[in-house]
């Protein structure tokens, strides 16, 4: 087990990258032009900040300061993002890049609940927050079919 230290930093590491979702879900739910994908974007949205909401109160159980942001990575990605589409007037690109990022935080969340003596709160939310992202994939895969 990790510990208490690193943790927290783990569960921080986790919590930003919960903030570039929601920022780039966001933005994603303001480009689409595909109604139902506005709407389901906005929606993972609203799931992350919830995530975020779970993850800062661990955090201080750890007796870290939870961040109060994302990163700079993720600005330049939504920045990146956000040219995109205005370029390319393509949902399906968005839904690409959505399916990038959820794969990339399931991994996240993978390494983390392997931990032997997680907590059982912390345990079921991490556990339930990964579920989430992972039926999160599929829903974007099956967007993605309304494209090809």
């Amino acid at each position: 087990m990790r510990t208490k230290e690193e943790m927290g930093e783990k569960l921080n590491e986790i919590l930003e990258k919960s903030y570039d979702a929601k920022e780039g879900f966001h933005a994603a739910s303001k480009n689409a032009k595909n109604k139902k994908l506005q709407e389901y974007f906005r929606q993972k949205a609203e799931e992350r900040d919830m995530f975020i909401q779970e993850l800062k109160e661990e955090i201080k159980g750890y007796g870290q300061e939870p961040k109060e942001d994302g990163s700079i990575k993720g600005d330049m990605h939504r920045t990146w993002m956000n040219l995109k589409s205005s370029v390319s007037d393509n949902d399906e690109a968005m839904l690409e890049e959505s399916l990038r990022g959820e794969k990339a935080a399931l991994e996240d969340y993978k390494d983390i609940t392997k931990e032997k003596d997680l907590p059982p709160t912390l345990s079921s939310k991490l556990n339930r927050q990964q579920q989430n992202i992972q039926s999160s994939i599929n829903n974007v895969k099956v967007y993605e079919q309304m494209f090809d």
